[in-house]
């Protein structure tokens, strides 16, 4: 070997170790990126061996445990609980847990009566306990603007489905009355 080739040996190796060493930090670039992730989970103390008995909330598509000594809910195939004046959400009955603004709570959970909360804070005591939490007050303008909001968008919603059904009965009756007609 001339010293050309010692030379062109010398670059390679020395090529390798900087692709091995990219390679290194991409890997632990993305073992730390997927452990922050990781890091967005709650621990909130709902540890349960098994899945809990749920029970319909009379009334709502939403589903509570009565055994279990939380504000726990399922609605939606996620798993909700009101704890220490916040709401968390999780994909199974363990979680991960990760906190829900108020505003992406769904309004049936929403609407569950306070008597179907386990662990109701000590300030809903005075509240009727056959109605839902009074949230407006807990949450502010917030939450007042996004029910008026929603109830609009459903007002909307029932008229533009109401118009197509007329539209559409108005087209089938042309349609018969033009059948009876050709007879």
């Amino acid at each position: 070997m001339g010293p050309e080739r010692n030379e062109v040996v010398k670059e390679d190796r020395a090529m390798l170790r900087r692709m091995i060493l990219a390679g290194l930090v991409i890997v632990a670039l993305v073992g730390a990126a997927a452990t922050s992730h990781a890091g967005v989970s709650v621990n909130i103390g709902i540890n349960l061996p098994a899945p809990p008995h749920l029970v319909v909330v009379p009334g709502t598509p939403v589903m509570y445990a009565p055994s279990v000594q939380a504000n726990y809910f399922s609605y939606g195939g996620q798993y909700y609980v009101f704890t220490n004046g916040f709401w968390y959400v999780g994909p199974r009955h363990n979680g991960p847990w990760v906190v829900v603004e108020p505003a992406f709570v769904p309004r049936p959970i929403l609407a569950v009566p306070v008597s179907y909360y386990r662990v109701p804070p000590r300030h809903w005591k005075a509240w009727r306990r056959e109605g839902p939490p009074h949230w407006e007050s807990h949450w502010g303008g917030k939450w007042e603007e996004r029910e008026r909001r929603e109830g609009v968008r459903e007002e909307r919603r029932e008229e533009r489905r109401e118009g197509r059904e007329e539209r559409r009965d108005e087209r089938h009756g042309e349609r018969h009355e033009g059948r009876g007609e050709r007879r």
